[in-house]
């Protein structure tokens, strides 16, 4: 079953390598017999379908750390295996389209023009104007 990233990008069932191990937590005695905790494990640098700059993308983003150039989803939080493969695969490829999202524009520096200049000012004197005439003017 292939990975669907976004509609321009899917990634083949061969390049994500599954294992599988006994989780903790409960369950009584099914965890002791089950391997319901999933680990999936994408290789980025190794991977056929992600172009080089989306390599470079993935390995420049600080917010998932690459374990020798590959992302390490673990999931034990459902009792089922099942649940918790579906669990790895969308957490993988959410995490996918988080790191390959455009970088945001950044937004260019202007100067404030001479009228919002003067509208900042005038509104500025209108508010002192009106705190000096609360004043009680009481001269003693």
């Amino acid at each position: 079953m292939n990975l669907r990233i976004n509609t321009k990008l899917e990634i083949p069932a061969n390049e994500i390598q599954w294992r599988f191990s006994r989780s903790s937590g409960a369950g009584g005695q099914n965890v002791n017999k089950t391997e319901s905790r999933v680990e999936i494990v994408f290789n980025v640098f190794e991977s056929k379908t992600l172009t080089p700059y989306q390599k470079h993308r993935i390995s420049i983003n600080g917010e998932v750390k690459l374990i020798n150039g590959s992302i390490c989803i673990a999931v034990q939080e459902k009792r089922g295996q099942y649940q918790n493969r579906q669990l790895a695969l969308n957490r993988l490829a959410l995490t996918l389209r988080e790191l390959l999202k455009s970088p945001s524009k950044k937004r260019q520096e202007t100067i404030p023009t001479r009228s919002s200049q003067k509208k900042r000012i005038e509104s500025k004197k209108k508010r002192g104007e009106i705190k000096r005439n609360r004043q009680s003017k009481i001269d003693y």
